[in-house]
């Protein structure tokens, strides 16, 4: 759980935190993006074929890198959050958060009683028995982010209830299906989504939480966010840097037959 704690450690002395997106099965990806300096890895089990297995050997790929794991769930249910708990992420990303009580639900499933109801379990969060039980139970609650992604004109309107909820750690925009719910899918630039990613951004600073956004890899939209005064970023993701690559490659690769000249 240190990975976390430096996180929150950079928070505080404003340090940009750059994470990215997993949504392949091989945990090699995850160790290679640690190793090459990312803070987080997001781990995806919403929109791709990433099963609970793989989410364990994800998170043990990252196992000292110091990059904090952040597993984002399929959906705000209890029953598909505590085998995740267990494995001993950093936090986990509560998709589609609309309204307080879903937020409160997202809480509860990751506090154990008498403030949630997550249930005993836990294998490698505690090392596998090595962690002293009692110093783990004093810690569990608070050393686990959670995160509440908003990504709904609703959870716009009901974010200051959202932020009120007692553990909420931090917030994640997800820009593409809150464009949608307003009824621009695809037109993150529109005025109109933009009017409502600022009035979002202002809530959030206004209440002092972490303030992270997922987008792909673009500068003006990543500046755009800085000035809305996000705390941490998830940009590009593995498809999308082999997609990249893999194109310039062969662009360049191709060139050299035809013009038999190199280029860097």
């Amino acid at each position: 759980m240190n990975a976390i704690k430096n996180i929150k450690e950079k928070i505080k002395k404003k340090i940009p935190i750059i994470g990215t997106l997993v949504s392949i099965n091989d945990s090699s990806i995850t160790e290679l993006l640690c190793d090459i300096g990312f803070d987080f890895i997001w781990i995806d089990m919403e929109h791709t074929p990433i099963v609970k297995k793989d989410v364990h050997f994800h998170i043990m790929a990252a196992k000292g890198t110091g990059a904090a794991t952040f597993v984002r769930v399929a959906w705000n249910d209890p029953i598909l959050v505590k085998p995740i708990l267990e494995m001993g992420p950093s936090g986990i990303i509560f998709p589609f958060i609309r309204t307080s009580s879903e937020a409160r639900k997202a809480v509860s499933s990751c506090l154990y009683p008498p403030k949630g109801i997550r249930g005993f379990g836990p294998r490698r969060s505690i090392k596998y028995g090595i962690t002293d039980i009692k110093k783990y139970i004093e810690r569990a609650d608070t050393e686990i982010w959670k995160i509440m992604q908003i990504e709904h004109i609703d959870a716009v309107n009901n974010l200051e209830e959202i932020l009120n909820v007692e553990g909420v750690d931090a917030i994640m925009i997800g820009p593409n299906d809150l464009a949608a719910s307003i009824g621009y899918l695809g037109q993150n630039d529109h005025p109109e989504v933009k009017k409502v990613m600022n009035i979002a951004a202002k809530k959030i600073v206004k209440y002092g939480k972490p303030f992270g956004v997922s987008i792909g890899y673009n500068p003006t939209t990543i500046k755009e966010w800085i000035e809305r005064g996000v705390n941490y970023i998830e940009v590009g993701c593995d498809i999308a840097f082999l997609l990249q690559a893999g194109t310039q490659v062969l662009k360049k690769t191709k060139k050299i037959f035809i013009e038999g000249k190199a280029e860097n």
